[in-house]
C-alpha cells in the first residue's frame, strides 16, 4: 500500500552514534549494530547462552503476563518468546484491590540454565515477600512452578560445579544462602553468610547481584552508586564461593547524552569472547540495554572499549534471526494477541476478547473506577527512543455515559487522548492525569488531571496517534487525531514524559484503555494498533500500513 509522507521533522543525529566498528577481529562479520541495541525499557537483564542462543529475562514489575524471555542469535537483535507466568495472585494489590502493585510484582529476575532445564528467580519488593523459583524445558512454553522460598533482594543464581545451588541477594551487604538440590527452599544448615561486604568508599547504592564462575574463580557483578559520584558497575572476585572477595571498578561510563551506566551480567559467546549487557537510565523511555565487550585484563573483566567507555557501535558478530523487536503492530485478526502486549495488574479474563467481533480487540468496562490507574483492561506496549510513533483505530458504538476510551503516553504522569462520552454525546480530550500514590501499599490518594483541549466527535469511528521523541533532553509526545486515518490533525500540546522510580518505575508505553466511571457493560472495539520506530527525518503513515 502506498505511503504518504507527513510533513513532521524528527532528526536523530545523535551524539557519538557515529563510533567506529569494535572487535570486529574477533567476530563474525555483520552489519553495524548501534547502541543501545534496544532503546526501550528492559531493566534489570540477566542473559545466558544454550548452544548458539542467547535468552534474556528483564523486570516488568506490575505489568501482565511478566518476567518476560527474549532470544537472540547475537545479542543484538531480541524478541519476545514467551512469558514465565500469566499472573501473580497472592496479593490482592495485583487486581487493584487494597491498593496497587505499582513499580512492585516480578522484578530483577535470575535466568540459569542446568542439566537441560532453565531455571528463573525473583523475589517481588511486596508482601508476602517470598520469592518464586520456576523451570522449563522450552524456554518459549510453559513454565512450572517449583517452589516459593525465603525473599531474595536483586538475586542471582548459581549453579556450582560441585552440585551443590546457591543465591547471592541482598542490598549493601551481599549474602550468600544455600538452597536444596532439588531447589524446594533453602538448604537447612547450609552456606549462609554476607561474603561482600562493601568497603568505606561504597556510601550508596551498592545491589544487583549477577554471578558467573569462569575458570575456577567466582565473579559478581554489583551495581555502585557512592554519595557523590556517578553511578558504576563493580565485579568482586574471590578463588573460593564464601571469599575473600576483592573488588574492582569494571565500567564507570556515560554515554549518548545520558549520564552513566550500570547493573547487567556478562556472558560467553560460543567462540570464547565475553560480552557485558548493562542497563543505562535514559529517562522517560526507561532504563535501556547496551552491549560491550569484556577485556579480560589481570583476571578481570573490564568493560567497553579500550578507554573503558560503551561504544557507540559495534559490530554484529551475525546477523540476527527472528522478528528481532520488542515492539509490534497489531491488526487483531488472529486467535492471539501480539506477544509484546502486556496488561496493566492482571486483566479481568472475561472483559476482553478478539472473538466477539473477529477482527477487532473489543474492552469491556467491568467496574467503576475513577481514572485509568485504577482501571482494569488497560493493554499496553513499550515505547522505544530514539523517536517513535504509533496510531489506532477505534470504534465507539459501544461506548455508554460515563466511559472513557482511548490512547495514551501512560506513566505515573500520561499524556492521553481520551473519547468521554457524555449525556449520548462523544468528545475527544487531550489531557495529562498524574497519579499520587500512597508510599506503602501503593494506593491512589489523588489524581491531578489537566485539560489541554476539548473536540466534540460525531462520527463513531476515530483515529489516534502519538509520536514520542526520546533524544537527549527531550521525552516528548505529541498528539494527534483523524476521522480517516489519512489527514491528521494536531491536538492538545506536547507532552513532557517523566521516569519516576517512586510511582511506576517503569517507562513510558503505548497504552489502549476502556474504563466505565457511571454504567459498566459498554465496550469499544479497537481495529488496528500500528507502529514505527522513527530511524531518519520522516514519519510513514500508519494509518495506511503498520510494521
Amino acid at each position: 500500500m502506498k505511503k504518504r509522507i507527513l510533513a513532521v521533522s524528527m532528526l536523530l543525529t545523535l551524539a557519538g552514534l557515529s563510533g567506529s566498528l569494535l572487535a570486529a577481529d574477533t567476530m563474525k562479520a555483520g552489519s553495524l549494530a548501534a547502541n543501545p541495541v534496544i532503546w526501550a525499557d528492559v531493566p534489570d537483564p540477566d542473559v545466558i547462552r544454550v548452544g548458539d542462543t542467547f535468552y534474556m529475562v528483564s523486570t516488568t514489575m506490575h505489568l501482565m503476563p511478566g518476567c518476560p524471555v527474549m532470544r537472540s542469535t547475537n545479542l543484538v537483535d531480541w524478541e519476545v518468546i514467551g512469558y514465565v507466568f500469566d499472573k501473580l495472585t497472592d496479593n490482592p494489590r495485583y487486581n487493584f484491590e487494597e491498593g496497587t502493585a505499582y513499580g512492585r510484582g516480578q522484578w530483577a529476575t535470575s535466568l540459569r540454565y542446568h542439566d537441560g532445564k532453565f531455571y528463573v528467580l525473583f523475589s517481588p519488593n511486596d508482601a508476602p515477600y517470598r520469592s518464586y523459583i520456576y523451570r522449563a524445558a522450552d524456554p518459549a512454553g510453559e513454565w512450572e512452578l517449583v517452589s516459593r522460598t525465603d525473599h531474595f533482594h536483586d538475586s542471582s543464581l548459581l549453579f556450582d560445579d560441585d552440585g551443590r545451588v546457591y543465591v547471592y541477594s541482598g542490598g549493601g551487604r551481599i549474602n550468600l544462602r544455600e538452597l536444596n538440590p532439588d531447589l524446594s527452599g533453602v538448604k537447612e544448615g547450609g552456606v549462609n553468610e554476607y561474603v561482600i561486604l562493601p568497603d568505606a568508599e561504597e556510601t550508596g547504592l551498592h545491589e544487583g547481584s549477577r554471578v558467573v564462575k569462569h575458570n575456577g574463580k567466582y565473579y559478581a557483578f554489583i551495581i555502585s552508586w557512592p554519595g557523590g559520584k556517578p553511578r558504576r558497575q563493580l565485579c568482586y572476585r574471590a578463588d573460593n564461593i564464601t571469599g575473600p572477595y576483592e573488588k574492582m571498578v569494571v565500567l564507570e561510563s556515560a554515554f549518548g547524552g545520558f549520564p552513566y551506566a550500570g547493573q547487567g551480567c556478562m556472558v560467553d559467546d560460543k567462540d570464547g569472547n565475553w560480552w557485558a549487557v548493562i542497563f543505562q537510565d535514559r529517562g522517560a523511555v526507561g532504563r535501556v540495554p547496551t552491549l560491550m565487550p569484556v577485556r579480560w585484563t589481570d583476571g578481570w573483566p573490564m568493560l567497553g572499549d579500550e578507554s573503558g567507555s560503551i561504544p557507540a557501535s559495534l559490530c554484529r558478530m551475525a546477523d540476527g534471526a527472528g522478528r528481532g523487536a520488542v515492539v509490534s503492530s497489531d491488526e487483531f485478526d488472529g486467535d492471539a494477541l501480539s506477544i509484546d502486549w502486556q496488561w496493566n495488574h492482571c486483566p479481568v479474563d472475561s472483559a476482553w476478547t478478539l472473538s466477539s467481533r473477529p477482527g477487532y480487540l473489543r474492552l469491556h468496562t467491568s467496574r467503576l473506577v475513577s481514572s485509568i490507574f485504577d482501571a482494569p483492561n488497560t493493554i499496553s506496549q513499550r515505547m522505544e527512543g530514539p523517536c517513535c510513533s504509533a496510531a489506532v483505530r477505534l470504534d465507539l458504538s459501544g461506548m455508554l455515559d460515563g466511559d472513557v476510551a482511548g490512547f495514551g503516553a501512560f506513566n505515573g504522569d500520561s499524556g492521553l487522548i481520551s473519547v468521554m462520552q457524555k449525556d449520548g454525546d462523544r468528545f475527544l480530550v487531550m489531557h495529562t492525569p498524574s497519579v499520587r500514590l500512597d508510599g506503602k501499599d501503593k494506593r491512589i490518594v489523588g489524581v491531578d488531571d489537566r485539560e489541554f483541549a476539548r473536540v466534540r466527535l460525531d462520527h463513531p469511528e476515530v483515529y489516534l496517534r502519538i509520536d514520542g521523541d526520546f533524544r537527549p533532553g527531550r521525552d516528548m509526545a505529541t498528539f494527534y487525531w483523524s476521522t480517516d486515518g489519512d489527514s491528521w490533525i494536531p491536538i492538545g500540546e506536547s507532552f513532557k514524559m517523566v521516569y519516576d522510580f517512586r510511582r511506576m518505575f517503569m517507562g513510558s508505553r503505548y497504552a489502549i484503555y476502556n474504563y466505565a466511571t457511571a454504567n459498566t457493560g459498554g465496550h469499544v472495539d479497537v481495529d488496528w494498533f500500528r507502529y514505527k520506530k522513527v530511524v531518519n527525518d520522516i514519519i510513514d503513515d500508519l494509518g495506511k500500513e503498520g510494521n
